[in-house]
């Protein structure tokens, strides 16, 4: 947690000094959605050995189930925690999304073994499908949807598309898939993690010191981020008759801080990053501790 939060420092310290920012943030943003990211979720499935398949359901049902209850909560709650309208979809998106595939996969191999990364990324597919999908909405408010519907473009975005592709490696167990596909995809997508990072601390850079520490807006949000939802979510799965090492890794996974991709979103379509950054800077720092608590009483 420490080495990936040093990064955000360096994008801070990048953006100050006029090596990051504006355009060149977007256009990085931009690189990291279309190509590196996908590359990413593609490789997380080419490399080692695939999962037990009795674990492939279930992993993919309880994300199913985790994601359909906090999409209620990312609707309801945010009204309950502050009084701008425009700060909503913010605030819900911040409640939905933990940084699954940035934090998520090296934190889950420090607790579980390494060969555990490979269940974070079946988990990370569902993910992958919201973040574009409610994600996106929750962010652009009526811009990206028509009438309360989905653009279709929405669906068959380059992350979405490999995702499909994703779920398809690990549902028919493909395992001999060539290097000179595995090896390019897996350097690219190791491009994801640090870009994505540098990003957040570049956008940090951009707001007053004071900001950075945060307001109540933020830390009720942080609250249920990173400690009420994810013991909800473990309550809940347990009581469901998920089986405990599939409800353990879950719980983990949900607890990351504010995905970085709230950011890049914001970025994206032109919204203010004021908040989605400030929730992510004061959540990854609190995961220092929240994470490590969490595992030690409750895993």
């Amino acid at each position: 947690m420490m080495t990936l939060f040093a990064i955000v420092i360096v994008g801070y310290g990048a953006g100050k000094l006029g090596y990051l920012g504006g355009d060149f943030d977007r256009q990085l943003s931009r690189l990291v959605i279309n190509l590196t990211c996908p590359a990413l979720i593609l490789s997380s499935a080419m490399t080692g050995e695939l999962p037990d398949r009795e674990y492939i359901l279930p992993l993919l049902l309880i994300s199913v189930v985790t994601y359909a209850v906090l999409t209620g909560v990312a609707f309801v709650l945010p009204r309950y925690l502050t009084k701008k309208k425009a700060d909503e979809g913010a605030i819900g998106f911040a409640l939905m999304f933990g940084n699954v595939g940035f934090m998520g996969y090296p934190v889950v191999a420090s607790i579980f073994g390494h060969e555990a990364v490979f269940y974070a990324a079946v988990l990370n597919v569902v993910n992958t499908f919201v973040v574009f999908t409610i994600g996106t909405m929750l962010i652009t408010g009526k811009n990206e949807v028509e009438g309360g519907r989905f653009q279709k473009k929405v669906l068959y975005s380059t992350p979405m598309l490999a995702a499909y592709l994703t779920m398809l490696i690990v549902i028919f167990r493909i395992d001999n898939i060539p290097a000179w596909i595995c090896q390019p995809l897996t350097m690219i997508g190791n491009i994801t993690v640090p870009a994505a990072l540098l990003i957040i601390g570049s956008s940090m850079s951009n707001l007053p010191l004071r900001a950075l520490m945060g307001n109540a807006t933020v830390y009720a949000t942080s609250l249920f981020r990173q400690v009420l939802l994810p013991l909800g979510v473990y309550y809940l799965c347990t009581l469901l008759g998920f089986s405990s090492f599939v409800v353990n890794i879950n719980t983990v996974v949900i607890a990351m801080p504010v995905a970085t991709y709230g950011t890049i979103l914001c970025l994206k379509y032109h919204k203010d990053t004021s908040l989605m950054t400030e929730t992510t800077f004061i959540t990854t720092l609190l995961s220092m501790v929240t994470i490590p608590l969490l595992v030690l009483l409750f895993l």
